[in-house]
């Protein structure tokens, strides 16, 4: 089994200042390593023919390109499994003021409630990204997976690694789901990945 872990939102609580509202982790799981080498040629292929270069990232593709890239995976055999904060419920100040305490904590609680989809697991996480929240969930996991279940833990540069550059995308659509502002396509991609999403935890 191999299990993909990706994040979007950041851990501040400026929201008046540039911090999201919302942060959301995301695993993208795969029960077949043939179907991930499967899947990894199509976005290969999707890439090539969308003329993206080096990678996809959600938050600088165009809405033709989101199509685009969710068109082509919707063939693809993973499921989805994500947690969703929303800051605006989160009252303790150990949460707010400690960043890390706060990744800590979050990567905990959807780890938690992974359904045993962790048993056995390769864990790939981006490499890139917010430092904090990647040496939390690589502590984290190599800590659990001394007595645990997983098997192991890597990391991967994105614009390496199309099975990255997947849980990239999946997380940004699940995180613009909850932007409900004036456009009308908030949940659009979610709803492509409606068939692929097990479950999405709203932290209370």
């Amino acid at each position: 089994m191999l299990v993909l872990i990706d994040e979007s939102g950041d851990a501040g609580f400026k929201l008046a200042r540039g911090s999201t509202r919302h942060f959301v982790v995301a695993m993208v799981i795969f029960d077949d390593s043939k179907e991930a080498e499967r899947t990894s040629e199509i976005i290969g292929i999707a890439r090539r023919d969308l003329r993206i270069k080096p990678e996809f990232k959600f938050n600088k593709c165009s809405a033709q390109v989101k199509d685009g890239f969710f068109w082509a995976v919707a063939s693809c055999k993973f499921s989805v499994r994500a947690l969703v904060v929303d800051k605006h419920k989160i009252y303790s100040e150990n949460l707010r003021e400690n960043k890390d305490l706060f990744y800590n904590f979050f990567i905990k609680s959807l780890l938690q409630h992974d359904n045993d989809a962790l048993v056995g697991a390769r864990i790939k996480i981006d490499g890139s990204g917010d430092r904090a929240f990647k040496r939390e969930l690589g502590a984290y996991l190599r800590r659990e997976s001394k007595s645990w279940k997983i098997a192991n833990v890597k990391f991967s540069e994105s614009h390496r690694d199309s099975l990255i550059q997947l849980a990239d995308m999946v997380v940004g659509a699940i995180a613009r789901s909850y932007r409900q502002d004036d456009r009308s396509d908030h949940d659009r991609w979610r709803k492509m990945l409606s068939g692929k999403i097990q479950n999405v935890l709203d932290f209370k």
